[in-house]
């Protein structure tokens, strides 16, 4: 009977153990959000380090605010993040904001993206968005981004856009 209990308590304390590292991998340590989520640079000038501290070396410096990048971890107050060049590294976390933008993406560089005025293949196209234009998301629902920027608001099919998951809602 005590060898069955112990087995028991093995096999719980087990199970306990995986669910918490399940947790773990989809919720930062630091912060109680999900882990990888997309934010934004707050900041008119930030370090990308190497390692999540100030003494590590600083391997990129962003000059774009509202620039989208995901947080793949949290150590602290640290974020590694990678942006939509692929690059990754450590960010402070008050640098980040977690305002929801978007870089409009194509397959070749002279692509132009078609603004909707609805969430509809067919609605009347408003504007061409050349790649690499930064928006805000305003939503995302069933495939559609809702965006706006400098002299545009409309809607992008959400395939087009760095920052936003595939089929993610955002509201």
């Amino acid at each position: 009977m005590r060898h069955v209990l112990r087995a028991l308590l093995l096999a719980t304390g087990v199970a306990a153990v995986a669910a918490a590292t399940a947790y773990a991998d989809t919720v930062g340590q630091a912060s109680g959000l999900p882990v990888p989520r997309f934010v934004s640079l707050k900041a008119d000038k930030v370090n990308m380090h190497i390692g999540p501290g100030k003494q590590y070396e600083v391997k990129w410096l962003y000059q774009r605010p509202g620039w989208p990048v995901e947080v793949l971890a949290e150590f602290e107050n640290w974020r590694r993040i990678r942006d939509s060049d692929g690059t990754e590294g450590w960010v402070y976390h008050s640098l980040l904001s977690g305002r929801r933008t978007g870089v409009v993406t194509s397959k070749a560089k002279d692509d132009m993206i078609p603004l909707h005025a609805s969430a509809d293949a067919k609605s009347t196209i408003t504007a061409q968005l050349q790649p690499g234009v930064l928006s805000s998301v305003k939503r995302c629902v069933a495939g559609w981004c809702r965006v706006s920027g400098q002299g545009f608001d409309g809607y992008v099919e959400q395939t087009r856009l760095w920052g936003v998951y595939p089929d993610e809602k955002v509201e």
